[in-house]
């Protein structure tokens, strides 16, 4: 079920040098790292201003949908030292941050939960930086 995601040169740039750093000085597990370089070479990677306005790139805000509970839910996809749950800041290397990083308004995700497979669907991009011209987000 791989799909193409879209990313731009500029998150694939930061988003590779945050692995780096992880895997030379964060101790513990390298599980969730592989699926993110997993994620990042089957990527259709672009420059900041060719993005599609409805594709989630990295701060940007979305609304997400449980597609068994209809719950929503509105987050921000950010680098790990700004994620803050409280106020719906997800890290990219939470794995619902990996699986939502490079899909579009409309695209279902399947994110696996320890209790389960949860299916969500990105219902908007409420704001994406490239979109409003902030490409050094």
């Amino acid at each position: 079920m791989s799909r193409a995601i879209f990313i731009t040169c500029t998150d694939l740039e930061r988003l590779e040098k945050l692995i780096q750093t992880e895997e030379e000085f964060v101790p513990g597990s390298k599980t969730h790292l592989l699926e993110l370089k997993s994620e990042l070479k089957r990527a259709v990677v672009v420059e900041p201003q060719a993005i599609p306005a409805d594709v989630i790139t990295m701060r940007s805000q979305v609304l997400l949908k449980d597609l068994s509970s209809s719950e929503e839910m509105n987050c921000t996809l950010v680098y790990p030292d700004e994620a803050d749950m409280l106020e719906g800041k997800i890290s990219v290397l939470a794995p619902i941050g990996m699986a939502i990083l490079g899909y579009r308004e409309n695209d279902r995700v399947e994110w696996t939960t320890p209790g389960g497979v949860v299916l969500l669907q990105v219902e908007k991009i409420i704001f994406q930086p490239e979109a409003s011209g902030h490409f050094d987000l």
